[in-house]
Order: structure tokens, then C-alpha cells, then sequence
């Protein structure tokens, strides 16, 4: 399987922890800050480098529910997450089992390729035809298992 063009043990820590982020973009998180004041909201983006946030349909502690908050990083204590990310390795692995030599996993982008037509990330599989309806089966089936 290949790796997008790079060894997977030259994943920096840091570019695992910009993965990680980008994997709970569009999901619900909880939001702490250091005064203790929390949200939860959906993660709608992130700034790479200062890890300024901005959450959508967010609600405080207290009920109040805001369309957008934006959290800047000097007053970021935690982001907390209850849903789980899927193992894209994995699922890399699974699919190189029914499609091989036509799996590339990218880990910085969470995105595994099939044929260089369809993509599989944390959303969904994006694609048409025969063989995406065959990829989309095996990613639901993953996920339903807890992958």
C-alpha cells in the first residue's frame, strides 16, 4: 500500500496532532476554556498555526445557544470529542485486501484514494459508480462495526 509518497514513521508529532484536529473538523466537540467556561458546537475550522477555533450552533454550559463562537488560543484549555475517529489505516488496509495496488492512504489528510477516482475521509466516500457503491459498502460496514 503506498503512503502518499511517505513512510509513515516520518509522521512528525506535530503534523499527527494537525491530523487529529482536522479529523474532528465538522463533528461535535466540547470546548473548555481556562476560565472553565464550556461549549459544544461543531467544529467548523481552525487556524494551523495559532489553534484559534470556531465553533457553529454552539452552546454554553447555561443553555445559550450562539450560531458561531469563535475561541482564540490564548484562552483554549481543552477540545474534547465522544465520537471516536475512524482508523483510516485500517480501513486502508481492508480496502488494499479487495482493491490491490490501487489503494493510496494519505495519514496527514485522513484520505485514502481507490484508482485515483474515489476518495474515502472521515465523511463519506466521494465517487460514482460500480466500484464506489463496493468501496462505500466497505466503509459503512467499518464504521457500523466501530472502526
Amino acid at each position: 500500500m503506498k503512503t502518499g509518497g511517505r513512510c509513515m514513521s516520518v509522521v512528525t508529532p506535530s503534523r499527527r496532532f494537525n491530523s487529529e484536529l482536522v479529523s474532528l473538523l465538522d463533528h461535535e466537540v466540547k470546548v473548555r476554556t481556562v476560565s472553565g467556561k464550556e461549549y459544544r458546537g461543531i467544529l467548523l475550522g481552525f487556524d494551523i498555526n495559532s489553534k484559534d477555533l470556531v465553533l457553529g450552533n454552539a452552546k454554553d454550559s447555561s443553555g445559550t445557544e450562539y450560531p458561531r463562537v469563535f475561541i482564540f488560543s490564548n484562552v483554549l484549555s481543552e477540545i474534547i470529542t465522544q465520537t471516536p475517529p475512524i482508523d483510516m489505516e485500517a480501513l486502508a488496509r481492508i480496502l488494499e485486501e479487495k482493491f490491490p495496488k490501487m489503494i493510496r492512504y494519505f495519514p496527514e489528510a485522513r484520505t485514502i484514494t481507490v484508482m485515483e477516482k474515489i476518495r474515502v475521509t472521515d465523511e463519506g466516500v466521494f465517487g460514482s459508480g460500480p466500484i464506489a457503491e463496493k468501496v462505500r459498502k466497505i466503509f459503512e460496514e467499518f464504521v457500523g462495526k466501530g472502526g
